[in-house]
């Protein structure tokens, strides 16, 4: 008997997508054709050539994070971005190198040009997770032919098999799951304005998963859509606080509680997840 996709299980259980995403602020996207393997950092081995740069880069930048990233039937040089995903600082540098040997001469705290769109990641690292390669591959044929094919890619691991499809929108730092190939477009021409579906958002990468808990309240509280709509401000363990533009702050209480009882990822044993309830206090 075939066990059940993670994927399956999770939204059968009724697991919530609120305050999944990752915390990342800083990420590193290299351009890798091929089959990856299934922890990317692994190529970083001082044998590998760049991989000392890629070291380098990721020790001495804090909240940052590798992918590797691929787009089908490309053959030109290959390209590095590096991103800066904070709340209220937004920048993507595109750097083309021809290889890996190539990074040994590149900065990339400085090098590379400055894009004005956004980047639209889809995992699908197959090696990683089956419900990533099919529910992935599915939503960025989905997406191919309406994103721009420089701002679209498939990315290695964004964090949450069992979220699938996941789709991540930089340099807002929007990440999205359970994405459906019929859904996809809107869903993501949303996020490419700025502007949050709830129904598939997870959370912005530049917060806590707590902060990420007290948005999304705070956001279907107020209808508020914009991702610039709310600006964090404070967070003293107990309740966050978050300020509207206008100067309207919401003061959130946000709770850890045990989620379902899931498996994290395809062939892993259940077990139970974390979770949180927020309430406007």
């Amino acid at each position: 008997m075939i066990d059940p996709r993670c994927a399956d299980v999770s939204q059968e259980a009724g697991e919530r997508l609120v305050a999944t995403a990752v915390n990342v602020e800083n990420w590193l996207l290299v351009e890798v054709r091929g089959t990856w393997p299934r922890d990317v950092s692994a190529v970083l081995t001082d044998a590998e050539p760049g991989s000392a740069t890629m070291r380098a880069w990721l020790d001495g930048v804090p909240s940052s994070r590798l992918l590797f990233i691929r787009r089908p039937g490309r053959a030109a040089a290959s390209v590095v971005f590096v991103v800066r995903a904070f709340e209220a600082e937004a920048e993507v540098r595109r750097i083309e190198v021809a290889g890996f040997e190539d990074l040994d001469d590149v900065d990339l705290k400085h090098d590379g040009d400055p894009l004005e769109t956004s980047l639209v990641l889809v995992c699908g690292h197959g090696t990683r997770d089956a419900c990533c390669a099919l529910r992935g591959n599915a939503v960025f044929g989905a997406l191919a032919e309406h994103v721009p094919p420089g701002e679209l890619w498939i990315s290695s691991h964004q964090g949450g098999h069992r979220f699938a499809a996941n789709v991540l929108v930089l340099p807002a730092g929007i990440q999205l799951g359970r994405v459906a190939p019929d859904d996809a477009v809107r869903v993501v021409d949303l996020a490419r304005a700025g502007s949050i579906s709830l129904d598939h958002y997870r959370g912005r990468t530049a917060y806590s998963t707590r902060v990420q808990a007290a948005e999304v309240a705070a956001r279907a509280s107020a209808g508020l859509s914009n991702v610039r709509d709310l600006a964090f401000v404070a967070d003293d363990g107990e309740r966050v606080r978050l300020a509207r533009r206008d100067g309207l702050t919401f003061d959130v209480a946000v709770d850890e509680v045990v989620g379902p009882t899931v498996p994290s990822s395809c062939g892993a044993a259940p077990e139970a997840q974390t979770a949180f309830t927020a309430r406007l206090a």
